[in-house]
């Protein structure tokens, strides 16, 4: 799927949206959708006091005090963050890489934005090193750093932040004056809830941390555009909400009166939603370790997936062999992988990564089932690595790579 602007390397209408679980829509979300469809009034602003109580209830079961007074929803995380930069002046530190729509959200108001490397352990945190280091920077050149973004379950890297280096790095923003936002929107998909550990930095600082969650990540269909946030419980935190609701209001950035009710419901957790989201995360890790072998079997490097729906890949050790196919960049990578794999696959600049660097996010959909009927297979089977199509997809996924490993030249043995 080549782009018809070839000299674009990641521009925005090219962005690729969040990673979809590639399962049909849980039956009872559907309903309770329909049940509202010609129901009023019309939703708010900042969401209606349903939503909101929701919302608070979501996050105080997550340890995080809440009250419907310091929440707000939005129709999806952009808006929100959008919302959020413009009530705070300043400029913007992201860890690179980070999810593609962020720093397109921060520079739609004349934000400047600066990457901050992330440390080895994980991606969605800067390193507080380098953190500190860009700060000191930008303000020696006359900048003025306000906003911290991360993400301790992390798209592109589907890694975890673990809580010691989450701290550091919260400490090193809170000692620099910094408001942090947080996108927790992937916190419900831990592949393994027993042995990886997240914290949301709102429980280090709740004054200074303002909480983000996309439902498309554990709740709602991607195409029911809903998000919610909650703000720091402080006189600061109120001014701040006020202030992005006035920006929402600005925006008409009102979620739809059905899918309200949908994420109202969702968001109480029920039954059916709870075992529907384990029974997904579930299917996602196994799809995920799997394809992480494949990619390792390449030759290729990746951190082991710990949350989400994708996995984080680079294949710098199959330069010379991308090389011998027209490949030296994230961008060609990318049409390659596409092109391979019949499936959108984004190169790293996509997220903020460095061009010259041969990573993608590669997406785990494609290999539950091309279908509805396939994809609820996968859903409900004790062992879906044997199911027939889950098979097959993880084939095609391993041949391409292995196509890339062989095309290497093959050294004469010596005489």
């Amino acid at each position: 799927m080549r782009r018809t602007d070839p000299a674009g390397h990641g521009p925005v209408r090219y962005a690729p949206p969040a990673p979809e679980p590639g399962l049909p829509v849980l039956p009872r979300l559907a309903e309770v959708l329909a049940a509202a469809a010609d129901r009023g009034p019309a939703e708010v602003p900042g969401g209606s006091i349903a939503l909101r109580e929701a919302a608070s209830g979501y996050w105080r079961r997550r340890g995080l005090t809440a009250d419907p007074g310091h929440s707000a929803a939005a129709p999806g995380a952009a808006p929100l963050l959008l919302a959020v930069t413009a009530a705070l002046a300043g400029d913007v530190l992201l860890p690179r890489p980070c999810p593609a729509w962020w720093a397109p959200a921060a520079r739609l108001f004349g934000r400047r934005t600066y990457s901050v490397p992330t440390p080895a352990e994980c991606g969605g945190v800067p390193d507080p090193y380098a953190l500190l280091e860009t700060v000191r920077r930008v303000r020696a050149e006359g900048g003025r750093p306000r906003l911290l973004l991360l993400s301790v379950a992390d798209d592109p890297t589907a890694t975890v932040a673990p809580p010691e280096v989450l701290h550091e790095t919260v400490e090193a923003a809170l000692g620099e004056g910094l408001h942090i936002v947080s996108d927790e929107t992937w916190r419900d998909t831990l592949h393994d809830p027993r042995d990886t550990v997240l914290i949301s930095p709102a429980e280090m600082a709740p004054a200074h941390v303002t909480v983000l969650a996309d439902l498309a990540g554990g709740f709602l269909p991607g195409d029911w555009p809903a998000a919610i946030a909650r703000f720091p419980d402080t006189p600061d935190g109120a001014e701040l909400r006020a202030r992005a609701l006035d920006a929402l209001t600005g925006l008409g950035a009102v979620v739809a009166g059905p899918v309200a009710a949908a994420a109202a419901y969702a968001l109480a957790e029920p039954d059916e939603v709870t075992a529907r989201r384990a029974a997904a995360v579930s299917l996602h890790a196994r799809v995920a370790a799997a394809a992480y072998r494949l990619v390792r079997d390449a030759g290729a490097f990746a951190r082991p997936p710990q949350a989400g729906r994708h996995l984080y890949a680079d294949l710098e050790p199959l330069r010379a062999a991308l090389a011998r196919r027209g490949v030296g960049d994230a961008m060609e990578l990318e049409d390659h992988l596409t092109q391979e794999l019949g499936t959108p696959v984004p190169g790293g600049h996509r997220f903020g990564d460095d061009l010259a660097a041969l990573r993608v996010r590669l997406p785990l959909a494609p290999l539950i089932g091309g279908t509805a009927q396939e994809q609820l297979a996968s859903l409900t089977a004790l062992e879906p690595l044997e199911l027939p199509h889950v098979q097959g997809a993880l084939s095609m996924f391993g041949s391409a790579l292995d196509a890339v490993r062989d095309a290497a030249p093959r050294m004469e043995p010596p005489r």
